[in-house]
């Protein structure tokens, strides 16, 4: 016959198993795509590996490089249309949701620093990410099937509200390209 002491344990054991598979299981964020899985199933890993990539399937963005001399027509909020080359040319639709707080140049490995004395004025790029809007979703708020983080886009931004002249559309002039991801570490609970 087992003792109460026996039953405890039991019950220990038992919770401990349960909180052993909690603390097992990676919960994602959000809804997505695993991209780049780098474990396998049984490998043992510390705090803070990486374990893989998600892409999210209902939240994209672009962020598309404009010219410094362009930054003033733009403002959060403005509309924006994306052409996108791998789905034949289809525009997509999105506002600017906000502009890098610096030139690109600035958040390069290399800064382009000139130890010469030499100058060179080169136009600067400024990052701009823009948000793809509902509109662009299909009935499952999915923003496409076709869509993939890294394909080539041209954007248009509509600055008719930014005191420029009236219906004027401002490009950025080198392809930009989609973005969205997560990276998923191991952390402990």
């Amino acid at each position: 016959m087992q003792t109460k002491a026996d039953i405890d344990q039991s019950v220990a054991l038992v919770k401990s198993a349960q909180l052993d598979v909690h603390h097992a299981t990676v919960f994602a964020p959000h809804d997505g795509v695993v991209a780049n899985k780098l474990v396998t199933v049984g490998q043992y890993v510390k705090a803070g590996t990486q374990l893989m990539t998600l892409v999210p399937t209902k939240s994209m963005y672009v962020v598309a490089n404009f010219k410094e001399t362009q930054i003033a027509k733009l403002r959060k909020g403005q509309a924006v249309r994306i052409i996108v080359d791998a789905d034949q040319g289809r525009s997509y639709f999105g506002s600017v949701d906000s502009l890098a707080p610096a030139t690109g140049s600035e958040f390069s490995l290399l800064p382009p620093e000139n130890a010469t004395g030499n100058f060179t004025k080169i136009v600067q790029r400024v990052p701009v990410k823009i948000l793809l809007t509902k509109e662009s979703a299909n009935s499952n708020g999915a923003i496409s099937t076709i869509l993939r983080p890294g394909l080539s886009v041209t954007v248009e931004v509509d600055t008719k509200d930014s005191g420029a002249h009236s219906n004027q559309k401002l490009s950025s002039s080198n392809t930009q390209q989609l973005g969205a991801s997560s990276f998923f570490s191991s952390s402990w609970w």
